[in-house]
């Protein structure tokens, strides 16, 4: 039985212990911030796409927040809130600490030209990730911190 019961839990099959899974998450909208559905179901990526999903929702996460998700998962930027930093001070600690956030997952092997501006309580990030499949990419995502 699921917990969602309209969503039904993905074929994972046997893998050998020495190979990952292939990557595979719900599509996600990054302009609207919401998951694909088509006919009433939800569409699935793979891959490298898969990756920029789990990547995109880990850093608009905040950690320790939601109780579903593990220590690891998530991002946390809200030290950075009311402390008397510099900007430069500022932007290497969002860029570190969005290293740390995407670093836990097993697919990524590097986060490169992490780039960072705040604007008020809005941070807007850009990134380059390597991953197990290639090269991707998240350009001025928003965040409010």
């Amino acid at each position: 039985m699921s917990l969602f019961p309209l969503i039904d839990a993905p074929d994972t099959g046997t893998v050998p212990t020495a190979t990952l899974p292939l990557a595979r998450e719900i599509a996600w909208d990054f302009v609207q911030d919401q998951p694909i559905w088509r006919a009433g179901s939800p569409v699935y990526v793979t891959g490298a796409d898969a990756v920029l999903v789990w990547a995109w929702n880990c850093i608009h996460t905040k950690r320790f927040r939601y109780d579903v998700f593990t220590t690891d998962y998530g991002q946390d930027l809200s030290g950075l809130v009311g402390q008397p930093y510099g900007d430069e001070i500022r932007q290497s600690e969002a860029i570190r600490t969005i290293r740390e956030a995407l670093m836990i997952h097993p697919y990524i092997t590097a986060v490169d030209q992490v780039s960072a501006r705040f604007e008020g309580t809005l941070l807007t990030l850009s990134f380059t990730m390597h991953t197990i499949y290639g090269e991707v990419a998240i350009h001025d995502a928003a965040l409010s911190i």
